[in-house]
């Protein structure tokens, strides 16, 4: 038996704010509410669900994209567009693109701080 990840819950002090952040980036949609949930689906049928609950902090969570590398030049460009800058590393040391493992890739917070990762090529072969 196999096991795929469906869904999971992000945590966001403004649910909308947050997913249409997150969907203008990556060129997505967001869905319907489902509930307390705001879902943005991504192209592997998982979906990233956010959740409004701004009377707790929310803790920084890392969430990481594989896209098209014909695609990510369009994403760095939303990220100029409306002023976020991006990173080579997880830490937020070094602006710009890297290339690692034969891809590129780039870090940025989302409006809540989550750490968002977009690369081209995966980590793992």
């Amino acid at each position: 038996m196999t096991a795929e990840l469906n869904h999971t819950i992000v945590q966001a002090t403004d649910r909308k704010r947050s997913a249409e952040f997150l969907a203008t980036v990556l060129g997505l949609e967001v869905a319907a509410p489902f509930g307390p949930f705001l879902p943005v689906a991504l192209g592997n049928s998982v979906t990233l669900d956010f959740y409004e609950h701004a009377e707790t902090p929310v803790v920084s969570q890392h969430y990481a994209f594989l896209v098209p590398d014909e695609e990510f030049d369009l994403m760095i460009a939303r990220l100029e567009a409306i002023g976020v800058p991006y990173y080579a590393d997880p830490g937020h040391t070094d602006r710009g693109v890297n290339d690692l493992f034969g891809g590129r890739g780039a870090y940025f917070d989302d409006p809540d701080g989550h750490n968002m990762e977009i690369i081209t090529r995966p980590y793992t072969t």
